[in-house]
């Protein structure tokens, strides 16, 4: 195993905060402060704020006005669900719609502590529900949807094509990047990668914040991993090298295969925690997120239009005067 350069010296100057419910305004504060930004201009692709039955979002629409309606993905971002904005994750979103021709919805649902479980769930049922309906008007197919996200956002998706299955509302698909989906947090990687950008002590607050003591944390409906997960959605699965939660990334992928679902699990080594957000810093985060639109093209029944020439990549070289592995 070996830790990417760049990835080493993000670990080595990361300034922690102890999460606490007295900490956290500030901690936000500093998520999105420290967005990672493409060095030069976004990517070009037309984006609406949009209110999908109450749940604010960004809307990423790549196909022309008047084309044909596309095929959307319900992105959900990571933060431990208590952290993190649509705002923050408008990289790999405006990247992946346009190397998928999909529309993306990112949705900025509700956080915890002060909206616990299920308000979050409850906002991505709420959007799913728009995206079949009244999203039309924004060219989208409603009968072509998907739903994904990394981190806290892949539970979400998680959950989400569970709920939708059992509505008999099947999705397209299922993308998850480094899932967050044990709460019990048992898996050998918290003790072999703790630390590395994201640490047992930080999933413990965010754990207690999503799912407060009143929550049966045993129910299948609330743990993934205890899930039935016959007749989901295909699903890429997509894990970090150097993250706690790798392992029940893993996990997961193998009972989906088990259960007969059609998985492509992907484990991107000398990477960490949140390398998926962060194309200005890693080069794998572009890998990554092109990975995640040529899946989505290969599943639309309607494939959309192809991307125009070539995208640019979005990290720089190594700089020779801050030294090697520097960012």
């Amino acid at each position: 195993m070996t830790l990417h350069p760049r990835a080493r010296a993000a670990v080595a100057g990361r300034q922690r905060t102890v999460l606490s419910d007295r900490t956290l305004a500030r901690v936000r504060r500093e998520v999105d402060e420290a967005t990672a930004t493409v060095p030069g201009p976004p990517l070009p692709v037309p984006v609406t704020e949009v209110d999908a039955n109450g749940v604010p979002g960004r809307l990423y629409l790549p196909q022309p006005a008047g084309s044909a309606a596309v095929p959307v993905l319900l992105y959900l971002h990571g933060g431990g669900w208590t952290t993190g904005s649509a705002a923050g994750w408008d990289a790999p979103c405006r990247r992946i719609a346009l190397v998928s021709g999909w529309a993306v919805l990112s949705l900025d649902y509700r956080l915890a502590p002060e909206h616990p479980y299920p308000a979050a769930v409850d906002d991505v049922d709420a959007a799913l529900t728009w995206l079949r309906g009244p999203a039309a008007r924004y060219g989208i197919d409603g009968g072509q949807v998907a739903v994904g996200g990394d981190s806290a956002g892949a539970y979400l998706a998680t959950v989400a094509a569970g709920r939708a299955r059992d509505r008999h509302e099947p999705l397209v698909c299922q993308i998850l990047v480094y899932p967050a989906l044990d709460p019990g947090m048992s898996s050998l990687s918290y003790t072999t990668m703790n630390g590395y950008m994201l640490d047992r002590t930080e999933m413990e607050y965010f754990w207690t914040s999503f799912l407060p003591g009143s929550v049966d944390r045993t129910d299948p409906a609330v743990t993934p991993l205890r899930a039935d997960l016959t007749g989901l959605p295909p699903a890429l699965v997509l894990t970090a090298e150097y993250d706690v939660l790798r392992d029940e990334g893993e996990s997961y992928a193998a009972l989906l295969a088990e259960a007969g679902v059609p998985v492509t699990a992907t484990r991107y080594c000398g990477m960490v925690h949140g390398f998926f957000r962060r194309p200005a810093l890693y080069d794998a985060a572009t890998g990554a997120a092109d990975q995640v639109g040529g899946f989505l093209r290969g599943r639309s029944t309607t494939p959309p239009q192809p991307v125009a020439g070539p995208l640019p990549s979005t990290v720089p070289a190594l700089s020779a005067r801050h030294g090697k592995g520097a960012p």
